[in-house]
């Protein structure tokens, strides 16, 4: 799955639950917080994850501070923003044809709070003990990516997202 590079998982830990939001800090341009851009459509944005432990792996999170699905999103907004994740998870696989997508909400009101799913391609080949949440963890690092790699998955993805929307 590539190279990796050590995470400080304390600093991160410390930076989530004490820090600004991940999320409104990217959207107000904050140096340190950025992220590539996927999709934006005013309600809903994607970007590459900055921390990625798998290719590929997206973010998608209502561009509003939100902490709560249940309580916060009505069914239509939910709905809404299940669409563009389905629909990014759709442009991240016709990239890079994933053995299988994974599709989940994490974080907690403690830190990361800002309500987000991760969209996280599991390439093919990979062995089954490292597959599934182990695949998603950070203990054993993230990927390295040098800036032109992430810019051109970036363009790549959104090339595909603006052939889907043509559909």
């Amino acid at each position: 799955m590539g190279e990796r590079l050590p995470m400080d998982l304390t600093a991160y830990e410390r930076r989530a639950r004490s820090g600004r939001c991940f999320i409104c800090a990217f959207l107000a341009g904050d140096a340190g917080y950025e992220h590539e851009p996927l999709y934006d459509d005013g309600s809903w944005v994607a970007f590459l994850n900055r921390y990625p432990t798998l290719p590929g792996s997206a973010l998608v999170a209502p561009r509003r501070h939100i902490e709560d699905v249940v309580r916060d999103l009505d069914p239509a907004e939910y709905l809404s923003l299940q669409a563009v994740v389905h629909r990014v998870a759709r442009a991240v696989n016709q990239v890079l044809r994933p053995e299988r997508t994974y599709l989940l909400s994490l974080g907690s009101r403690q830190g990361n709070a800002h309500v987000h799913w991760h969209v996280a391609p599991l390439p093919p080949g990979v062995p089954y003990e490292q597959q599934q949440y182990r695949a998603l963890m950070a203990e054993d690092g993230v990927l390295r990516q040098t800036p032109e790699e992430i810019a051109e998955l970036g363009r790549r993805i959104r090339a595909a997202l603006a052939e889907l929307a043509d559909e």
